[in-house]
Parts: C-alpha cells; structure tokens; sequence
C-alpha cells in the first residue's frame, strides 16, 4: 500500500507530493500524469518563462486577483503565500526575479529552470512518477484500514491518501461527482475578444491604456443559465481598466484578459457575443473630453488632426479614430465643426466594438468551474464527502487573473494539503 497517490503531474501535484515527502520523510508517494510528460502547464506559462507567482502581497489584496475562490484563499494565504513559495524555489537554486507588474519569473527566463528543480527535489525524496496513466476509477475501501483504490487502463494502486490536481479535467470532474462532489460547469476564462471592425484593421501592436466596459444587451436583463446583466455589472464584473492591446483578431492585453475572466460566466452565458465600450482617453469622460477638444481647435486651427495629436495616444490609433469619426487626413482642426467634435469625442472616450467569439490566451487555458468550494476544508484542502482525499489547483472552482496566480493558487492548495495529508500518515502510523 501507497502512503499518497498523487492524480495530476502539474504543478499542485508535484508541490504537494513534495511537501508531503519533506514533512513525513520516508513516506511512499506515487504521481499518476495522464500525459506522456508531466509539468506541461508550467512549462508554456509566461511564454515558456514560468510566471512562478505574483511578488509578496497582503494576503486581502492577494485574494482580491481571484473572480471565483478569493475569499476562501484569505485564510490560507496567511499560512502559504507568494512569499513561502518564493523561498521554496530559491531553497532548490531556481534565482527569481520581480518584474515592474509584479510578475515573478526565474532569471533565466526559462521554465525549464523550474521544471528541472520540482523534478530533482522529487527524484531526491524517491517519489515515483507514472506517465500515460489516465485514472478510470476511484473507490474508497475501509477494510483492513480506511484507504483509497485508483484504477488505471493497466494498473490499481491502493493509497492511505489521495491527493487530486489534474487541474481542468472533465473526466475526472465525473468521477468526483459519483464520489458526491457538485462540480460547477466549466467555462472559459482568461480569452481575448474577437472583434472584425475596420477602426482596428493593420494595427496589431499597438497598445494603448484604455477603460473597457460591456454594454447591456437591449429589453431584459436576464441571459442563459440565469446570468443577470445586472448583477454583473453591480458586482463590477463588467467594467475594467489598464493596457489594451490590439491584435489581428480584435482585443488583447492585461485589461481584456482580466475582463474575460471576471466576466467569464456572463461571456459564456451570452455566447461570447457582445458590445464593449472602449474610452482610449480614461483620464476624460466624454462630457470632459469634448471641451479639451475644443480649446485643441482654438489654439492650433490651421494644424490637420491627423498630424497634431493632442495627446499620448499612438498614431496610427488617433488617426483611424479620427477617420471613425469622419474627419479626412487633410482636414484642420479649424474645419472641425461642433458636431464633428462631438463624434471624435464619442470615438476617443467611447468607442462601441462587436464582440463575436473569444480567443485563447496563447497556449495557456485556464476554466472557471470545477469542483464546488462548499464541498472543501480550507484549512486543509480535505474533501467534506471523502475524509483522506485532497484537492488542489484548478480542479476547484478557483480561477485568477494573469500575473502568476493560477500558480499561487496551486502552491497554496497544495501546500495546505500537504501538511494534512503528512499529519495524517503520522497519525495511521501511530496507530498501527
């Protein structure tokens, strides 16, 4: 008999098999990957990087990057946080590094440094690793002792505890809810917008700080699945700010992403087809932007538009929005009729976009659902229906924003589970 079957070689997997093995030395532990490698996730994240975590915050404001789990990841992150998962992976030798977003990366801007340590450290604590093996089944089995039985295609194991991270798993979804669990339907989170308008044809690249918000989508309030317009926008889910990027499909950067994943049932809800108000001039509401413009027309009449920027936006940007707006590459400000600055106005500080369907962020694929908070102790990350099965990471209706949190959250859960899973083993052992 195993002391932990580990289901999930990613990132909450190895992290707590490892802490486990620090914990309770000796202890026979077994990670089953499904894939034919394991730490895939960590190996594409931040672009083939490793966005590691996010730098030290108060665990209130840490919460506060998590749509879905912030408030039950509160507690925890006062015992394991960006600060205890840094010096982790410094103990193994992988040097970090904060970037000026607050994103952590290792030095040399390789995942491969991070993968090559949590493999080490495993290799060191004789931790198994099984590769290729999809688990099929688990059962419980109380005789002679309260354990756990997992099938695989080939193999049972048998285990004193089972800890669960295969992070978005449909199949393994179906099998914890036929052990009791309620599993939140999936969705998307963390996609950009697909939008075809011809203000941002040919310029991809170009980044700009904007304010995103979504429209109403006309009589009603209520969508699909009972996803109330209303409620998302009262909560906040629907308005955001900060970088812009465009791309050849539509809409990118830090703000779309963060919208997208706080946003992410209501998107799902309406079929990814929406309208989005973007203010590229967030300093300026419109009712502000429009007498900026006029006093621009006063002391530069004889300049043309498109070649006297007023302001910080990129070029090419300015110009396509004063095209949106109707005003030609030859006309001068004092050409500009009242009208006319009304509609530049209205492109500058609220542009409306069609949205029509989502995009992947790169390769990395992050889902808001899974396995129901309510169902999870927190202070232990033990199952409320399976005592000796623990969860962690994406399996648990817990998702982030982009910065390295999805990782933080994985860390943590484990780490938590990790300590209970050992003191768990301490205490069968005394038993015996």
């Amino acid at each position: 008999m195993l002391d932990l079957v580990v289901i999930g070689g990613g990132a909450a997997g190895f992290y707590g098999a490892i802490h486990t093995g620090r914990q309770n030395p000796g202890s026979s532990i077994l990670i089953l990957e499904q894939n034919k490698e394991v730490l895939s996730k960590v190996r594409i994240s931040g672009g083939g990087r490793c966005n590691v975590t996010h730098r030290p915050l108060e665990a209130r404001e840490l919460a506060s990057h998590y749509p879905r789990g912030g408030r039950e990841l509160l507690g925890p992150f006062h015992t394991h946080a960006s600060l205890e998962t840094m010096a982790f992976f410094e103990s193994l030798g992988v040097a970090l590094k904060t970037e000026a977003d607050g994103r952590v990366f290792p030095v040399s801007d390789s995942s491969e440094s991070v993968i090559g340590a949590l493999r080490g450290e495993a290799r060191r604590l004789g931790i198994g690793i099984q590769t290729g093996s999809r688990v099929t089944e688990i059962a419980g089995a109380p005789e002679p002792e309260n354990s756990w039985i997992i099938h695989t295609a080939d193999h049972t194991y048998r285990a004193r505890c089972l800890l669960v991270c295969p992070g978005s798993s449909s199949h393994i979804w179906r099998i914890l809810r036929n052990l009791g669990h309620r599993i939140v339907p999936p969705v998307p989170s963390l996609f950009t917008f697909r939008t075809d308008d011809p203000r941002l044809s040919d310029l991809q690249g170009i980044s700009a700080e904007a304010r995103l918000e979504v429209l109403a989508p006309g009589p009603g309030e209520e969508l699909v699945a009972g996803v109330s317009f209303r409620k998302a926008q009262r909560s906040g889910q629907l308005l955001t700010e900060g970088p812009v990027l465009i791309t050849h499909w539509g809409l990118s950067g830090p703000a779309v992403l963060r919208l997208s994943a706080w946003g992410a049932r209501y998107f799902a809800a309406c079929g990814y087809r929406f309208k989005v108000r973007v203010n590229w001039m967030p300093e300026y509401h419109q009712g502000a932007l429009r007498p900026f413009l006029a006093s621009v027309r006063e002391s530069d009449p004889k300049k043309t538009v498109w070649r006297s920027r007023a302001t910080t936006l990129p070029a090419r940007l300015w110009t396509r929005l004063a095209e949106g707006a109707g005003i030609g590459p030859e006309a001068r400000w004092a050409e500009i009729s009242s009208a006319g600055l009304e509609r530049f106005s209205e492109q500058l500080s609220g542009s409306v976009f069609q949205v029509n369907g989502k995009s992947t962020f790169k390769e990395e694929f992050v889902t808001a659902g899974g396995v129901s908070l309510k169902d999870i102790h927190f202070k232990t990350f033990e199952s409320k229906k399976c005592p000796g099965l623990f969860l962690a990471g994406e399996v648990l209706d817990i998702d982030a924003v982009t910065g390295g949190f999805n990782f933080q959250n994985a860390w943590t859960g484990a780490f938590l589970a990790a300590g209970a899973i050992a003191s768990r083993l301490r205490a069968q052992e005394s038993a015996r």
